[in-house]
């Protein structure tokens, strides 16, 4: 029987009796509905995991009792930063997720001049950053990684390209280069990918002059949730830990 996983942002430590907060204890009682004496693991993202036992399950608490700990890790040594063009609700929740579940180091979702959704105001841009982050730690919870990826604020595209480093690409059907043309990377690699209308022709002149390649995946044009699972598959298959 699967063991559920589950996040809990506090400190934790061997033996202590940890009671959940209202949304944690709502979502551990009826969205997974589990009782009392279920077996869990529980991890705060700072790296390494409990063991845990449901020891409370009712209306009033939800209560765990944590086992001793174990430092067990799922992060790529291949430090992967991706730099996500914004795309619809359902498209962008599938590219974080998968991102993750592929052991991406940090994601930021860009603002590019073909995106379809637009964040006119701040409140509705960090009403998205919330969902992203909660999208980021149940594909967390699910892949078994204890360390949750930064989800940054959204940031203009020109701005994010100039401060990258290491090995730096992005997706274009017209792009010259594949992967297996690639060396190695000795370093961190970050990864651009537009959003359902694509890349401008000044944003990838600026990509280019930035310092990345134009990469192509082979002769079919990919949505953009499809280019940035393919891109990561193939990128931890040549030179991470899928291989």
């Amino acid at each position: 029987m699967r063991i559920s996983r589950f996040y809990l942002p506090q400190l934790l430590s061997s033996g202590a009796t940890i009671q959940l907060e209202d949304e944690s204890a709502h979502y551990l009682r009826t969205v997974l509905r589990l009782k009392k004496g279920a077996d869990l693991v529980v991890f705060n993202g700072k790296g390494g995991e409990y063991p845990a036992t449901l020891v409370e399950a009712h209306k009033d608490a939800v209560s765990v009792v944590l086992g001793e700990f174990n430092p067990r890790e799922a992060e790529s040594l291949l430090f992967t930063t991706l730099g996500l063009g914004i795309s619809r609700s359902e498209r962008m929740d599938m590219a974080i997720q998968k991102a993750v579940e592929l052991g991406v180091a940090s994601i930021t979702p860009l603002l590019a001049e073909r995106c379809v959704v637009q964040l006119d105001d701040d409140a509705r841009k960090e009403q998205r950053l919330r969902h992203w982050r909660k999208v980021a730690q149940g594909a967390c919870e699910q892949c078994g990684r204890n360390r949750i990826p930064e989800i940054a604020e959204p940031f203009a595209l020109e701005e994010w390209a100039v401060q990258q480093t290491g090995l730096r690409l992005f997706l274009d059907p017209n792009g010259v280069k594949t992967l297996r043309e690639l060396p190695q990377p000795q370093g961190p690699v970050s990864l651009m990918i537009g959003p359902e209308g694509g890349f401008a022709e000044h944003e990838r002149d600026l990509a280019v002059k930035a310092g990345f390649t134009a990469l192509k995946l082979g002769p079919r044009i990919l949505r953009t949730e499809t280019a940035a699972l393919a891109a990561l598959g193939a990128i931890q298959t040549l030179w991470g830990d899928l291989g």
